[in-house]
């Protein structure tokens, strides 16, 4: 089982990558919390890679914490939906305060840029 889910993250990985091509060089670890049904599973994401393991990380710069059945959806959504999910308070963030703004300001730009109307 933990061999399929992580895949999945792989997959969310990478989605966000390919949609945030800034973010493929930073060096990062993450602590990412799937909450299911009595059973809370926590994965070390190191990036970039993404190298993924289940272990508790010592080195996590920021703590990520969705339901599981929330996330097995969200791993082949785009970044709106991921967004949404937060905003909504599916997905939590934690962590650094210096990561997290980084990270908002890399979405923020990249979604405001989508919103620019494009010359033809």
């Amino acid at each position: 089982m933990s061999s399929i889910t992580q895949d999945l993250i792989g997959i969310a990985y990478k989605r966000l990558l390919e949609q945030l091509p800034a973010l493929t060089k930073l060096k990062l670890v993450a602590r990412l919390e799937l909450r299911g049904r009595g059973d809370v599973q926590v994965f070390r994401v190191s990036a970039p890679g993404p190298e993924i393991t289940k272990e508790e990380p010592e080195d996590a710069r920021i703590e990520i914490s969705i339901p599981r059945a929330d996330f097995n959806d969200l791993a082949d959504a785009d970044l709106s939906h991921w967004h949404t999910a937060y905003e909504h308070g599916v997905v939590k963030i934690g962590g650094d305060p210096a990561v997290i703004r980084l990270l908002g300001g890399v979405i923020a730009k990249h979604e405001a840029r989508g919103k620019l109307k494009r010359v033809r």
